[in-house]
């Protein structure tokens, strides 16, 4: 067997024509689509593959097409790879509910109806064009406090993802957000740039969608995860009971991968991303060189994981 790490990608990583080669060689691609289609009655493969791409950048249209997508990927890899053993996992902001999903803590289409209603909670706090999202490379995060500070007056806005070392993303009220930009250059900021999201995520303007949240949370049937998974909020595992507090709480909270990453970065040397693009790996080679993150979103990528696994 070998010993890996699951890390499943969030919002980002969605693109038109995802996992389309994909489909082409594995039918359980277009399966698991088709689950998630009629479990909340839109057809999610259609989107995926036609666009266009400002339909599936709505939040509650991307969060159940990623959902499905590392969900296919995941059910990919357990066909064609046994040998791997899943020893620990994480996700970024979404990703985590993909996480959860395949350490069967929740059913799949139970995750793919609550995604959808989450990604309608988040619209709903804050419509499309009125909050956003910035990315910054190359300032601490004590620099980028005191640029949200000095951006403030516009409207709020505060570190909402600490992705690795040098890149933070901030959120907020859009204008507030515009106005971050220029502030993060003058303080020496490598690039400032508007993330294509459709809100505030991981902000406190997210606190409006909590209540409601809260009980979609609460009404799902949870099991104890079959391995660790390590939560955004704190970078711990929760016990059964503590998983919707966990998922409610990085709802408005920072998602911190760097530190998921360091805290299930004992667990193995190798880590899959799981599902489409290499945000993840990306990331997770400025946080740590010596992890190996394999991408797995296309039949190159799926093979060179088989092979690996096999000793080869």
């Amino acid at each position: 067997m070998t010993d890996v790490i699951a890390y499943f990608p969030g919002q980002g990583a969605q693109q038109v024509g995802m996992l389309s080669e994909l489909a082409e060689q594995y039918s359980q691609v277009k399966e698991t689509f088709e689950e998630a289609s009629d479990a909340i009655g839109l057809d999610l493969w259609q989107m995926v593959n036609q666009g266009p791409a400002e339909t599936l950048n709505l939040t509650y249209n991307t969060q159940p097409a990623l959902l499905t997508a590392s969900t296919a990927v995941w059910r990919v890899l357990a066909a064609e790879c046994p040998q791997l053993n899943t020893v620990a996992a994480a996700g970024h902001s979404l990703g985590e509910y993909s996480a959860l999903v395949a350490a069967d803590s929740i059913d799949f289409t139970a995750a793919v109806k609550l995604v959808k209603k989450r990604g309608e909670l988040m619209d709903q706090a804050v419509p499309a064009g009125e909050g956003g999202m910035a990315a910054i490379l190359n300032l601490d995060e004590a620099q980028i406090r005191d640029v949200c500070q000095q951006a403030s007056a516009h409207g709020v806005v505060e570190p909402a993802n600490f992705n690795a070392p040098g890149q933070i993303v901030i959120a907020g009220a859009m204008p507030a957000v515009e106005a971050a930009i220029p502030l993060a250059k003058e303080a020496g900021a490598k690039r400032a740039m508007k993330l294509v999201v459709s809100g505030p995520f991981h902000s406190s303007l997210m606190k409006a969608a909590a209540e409601e949240l809260g009980e979609a949370l609460n009404a799902i049937h949870w099991r104890a995860p079959r391995f660790p998974v390590f939560h955004n909020v704190d970078n711990q595992t929760a016990t059964l009971e503590e998983i919707p507090a966990r998922l409610l709480a990085q709802l408005y909270s920072p998602v911190n991968w760097t530190g998921a990453v360091q805290a299930s970065r004992p667990k193995a040397d190798v880590a899959i991303e799981v599902g489409p693009g290499k945000v993840l790996a990306g990331l997770n080679k400025r946080i740590d060189k010596t992890l190996t993150t394999l991408a797995s979103g296309d039949p190159a990528a799926i093979a060179a994981i088989v092979e690996q696994s096999q000793g080869n």
